[in-house]
C-alpha cells in the first residue's frame, strides 16, 4: 500500500463526503479509491468510514485520523512549499469559486496579466452564483460579495463596488423615470437578483441623509443568475439594480441609463476567503496578493 496515497484519499474522501467526488477531484476511478481506502483500513485494524449506498459517516476513529493527516499532509505542503520558493516561482492548480458577473467583468480580464506572471500555476474557475462549499468542493479560494459572516473562513477584502439602479431608454419612456425609490412601488416593472441559496428576492437598497432604505415591492421577474439578471434589463424588461463594473459598456453607449443616482446604497464590499490552515501554499498566496493589488480599481468604475 502507498501509505501517502491512501492519506490523500482518505482526507479527500472526509472533505468530499463522496468516493465519485473524491475519485473525480484525484482523477482516480472509484474502484481504485474504494480498494485504497479498504487497504487503508486493513493495516490500521480499524474502521475509519461506515459506507451505505446513500451516505458515508465517519467513525470516531476515523475523525481522529483525519485531523491528524490533515495536519501530516499540511505539514509536508509547507515543507516542500518553504524549500522550492527561493529557487522556483509557485505552481500547481489553483480551484477559484467566483460569481458569473464577477467572473466575466472583474477577473477574466485580469487573469492575463497574473498568469504571464505565474506560467506554472493552472486555474479552473469554478463560476456559480451559488456559495460554494470550499473543503467539500476542493476549492482553494472563492470571491464573495457582501459581509463575511462565516467565522471559519479567512477573509482578505478586496475593495468596493457600487450598486446601481438603472433600465433602458426605452423602458423609461413607456414607464416613466421614478424621481423618488418609494416611486418603484407604483406599476414600474421591477427585475428582482434571486438569492441562489434561498430564492428570495434581494430588496433594492438605497441611502437617504446616510440611512439605509429597502424597497421590497414585488417583483415583475426574478433571476438567480447575474448575467441573465443584467441581459434582462438591456432587453428592456424593466428596472435593474446591480454592480456598476457590469454595466460599464452600457452605461457608456446609452444602452442603459442610471436612475435614482442620488439614492445610491452604500458600496458593497468584496472578498476572497479560504479555509483556515496552519500554512497558505505558495500559490494561493501569490493569488491572494495579486488580487488584492488588481482587484479595487477593477471594482470602482
Amino acid at each position: 500500500m502507498d501509505q501517502f496515497l491512501a492519506l490523500k484519499v482518505f482526507t479527500r474522501v472526509v472533505e468530499a463526503n463522496s468516493f465519485t467526488r473524491a475519485a473525480d477531484s484525484l482523477n482516480m476511478p472509484n474502484a481504485t479509491l474504494s480498494k485504497t481506502i479498504q487497504l487503508l483500513e486493513a493495516h490500521l485494524g480499524t474502521r475509519l468510514l461506515q459506507r451505505t449506498t446513500r451516505r458515508i459517516t465517519v467513525t470516531p476513529e476515523g475523525l481522529e485520523y483525519y485531523e491528524k493527516a490533515r495536519q501530516l499532509l499540511a505539514d509536508l505542503e509547507a515543507i516542500d512549499s518553504a524549500f522550492n520558493t527561493s529557487s522556483t516561482k509557485p505552481k500547481g492548480h489553483l480551484r477559484i469559486a467566483v460569481g458569473g458577473s464577477t467572473a466575466r467583468d472583474v477577473l477574466i480580464p485580469l487573469l492575463a496579466e497574473f498568469m504571464v506572471s505565474y506560467p506554472d500555476i493552472r486555474i479552473d474557475l469554478l463560476v456559480a452564483d451559488k456559495p460554494s462549499d470550499l473543503i467539500g468542493g476542493n476549492i482553494d479560494c472563492a470571491i464573495r460579495g457582501g459581509p463575511m459572516e462565516d467565522s471559519t473562513l479567512i477573509a482578505r477584502k478586496l475593495g468596493e463596488a457600487a450598486l446601481i439602479t438603472c433600465a433602458t431608454p426605452g423602458y423609461l419612456k413607456r414607464c416613466g423615470t421614478p424621481a423618488y425609490p418609494d416611486e418603484l412601488k407604483n406599476g414600474h416593472r421591477l427585475i428582482s437578483y434571486l438569492s441562489p441559496a434561498s430564492g428570495r428576492a434581494f430588496p433594492f437598497r438605497f441611502r437617504q441623509d446616510g440611512q439605509p432604505i429597502e424597497i421590497k415591492a414585488e417583483h415583475h421577474l426574478g433571476i438567480n443568475e447575474s448575467n441573465a439578471h443584467i441581459a434582462a434589463a438591456q432587453a428592456g424588461l424593466g428596472i435593474v439594480q446591480t454592480f456598476s463594473y457590469s454595466l460599464r459598456q452600457a452605461l457608456a453607449s446609452g444602452e442603459l441609463v442610471e436612475i435614482l443616482s442620488e439614492w445610491r446604497p452604500a458600496p458593497y464590499p468584496f472578498h476572497v476567503v479560504y479555509a483556515q490552515n496552519r500554512y497558505v501554499p505558495s500559490r494561493l498566496r501569490v493569488f491572494t496578493t495579486w488580487l488584492q493589488e488588481a482587484f479595487p480599481a477593477a471594482l470602482n468604475v
